[in-house]
């Protein structure tokens, strides 16, 4: 079974909800017909859904075998965990940083 990240971004992909991770993984899809029709099967699908899951399956072996693609997959993964927020920040700041989901009432900096 794949890790549940890679679930996560399956069905993302299956929504297209993420701009560019569908052009990626369609881009190292290409060669592979059987990882290729996972990805159109899966178009539309529920998350929960055999498709989403064969997707899972499709990303965990292109990421298995090749790592480059795995690190490029995973710069996305914040973006598509459903129900949560994963904030990073790096560099140098300057001033206040506010990263955060839904937000109810106001914020404030002191």
């Amino acid at each position: 079974m794949p890790e549940p990240v890679l679930l996560s971004i399956a069905a993302s992909l299956a929504t297209r909800a993420v701009g560019g991770l569908y052009e990626l993984v369609r881009r190292q899809f290409a060669d592979d017909p059987v990882a290729t029709a996972a990805l159109t099967a899966a178009e539309g699908a529920p998350a929960d859904s055999p498709q989403v899951r064969a997707l899972g399956e499709a990303l965990e072996r292109a990421t298995a075998a090749d790592p480059g693609f795995a690190g490029r997959l995973r710069e996305h993964d914040s973006v598509t965990q459903t129900g949560r927020v994963t904030n990073s920040i790096s560099g140098t700041v300057h001033g206040h940083v506010l990263q955060a989901g839904d937000i109810q009432g106001g914020v404030t900096f002191n």
